[in-house]
């Protein structure tokens, strides 16, 4: 939420967060789970609203977890996810964010972004959050949880998201 008020302040924009959910569907992409979501908000009438989802997908496990990220690391946990990359050498991986907006007067927005990298051996850092302490990006030495919050917002899936998207919403406005 911090990052998108930083980013769509510079807009005039106030952000709330609503609190409001959507079913998110069992989908192939990201992309389908952001366009449900607006789709289903958009039918209960609501208007000037940003949504976002993100996952980790995983090469040599055939991108998974991907949209199945949040039950992964619920069920699974970033234990489970390096059980499972055991005696794996090929490590590469990428997180990718997807970001929805419907904004009255500029019409919807849909934008992604990936920040590639590995799974790390093990897990490093105490920061972040869900599978930061395992994902190191492409680049860096420090795994995402190894970083201050400012420099992964700089650097990270969701933060070039954002970017991505205040330049798009600065483009649909003028």
């Amino acid at each position: 939420m911090e990052e998108f008020r930083g980013e769509l302040s510079r807009l005039g924009f106030q952000m709330e967060h609503l609190g409001v959910g959507y079913e998110e569907i069992q989908a192939d992409t990201l992309e389908e789970v952001i366009g449900q979501g607006l789709k289903e908000l958009g039918e209960r009438g609501l208007d000037n609203f940003i949504i976002d989802d993100s996952g980790l997908f995983i090469d040599a496990l055939n991108g998974f977890p991907g949209v199945y990220s949040a039950y992964a690391l619920r069920t699974l946990g970033c234990g489970g996810i390096l059980k499972l990359m055991e005696g794996i050498e090929s490590r590469g991986a990428h997180f990718k964010c997807c970001i929805g907006a419907r904004i009255q007067g500029v019409g919807e927005i849909v934008v992604c972004d990936i920040a590639k990298g590995e799974i790390t051996e093990e897990k490093r850092g105490g920061g972040g959050f869900g599978f930061d302490p395992v994902f190191r990006p492409e680049g860096e030495p420090r795994t995402y949880a190894e970083m201050p919050l400012d420099e992964k917002n700089r650097i990270s899936h969701r933060g070039m998201a954002i970017r991505s998207f205040s330049r798009k919403l600065e483009e649909r406005m003028d």
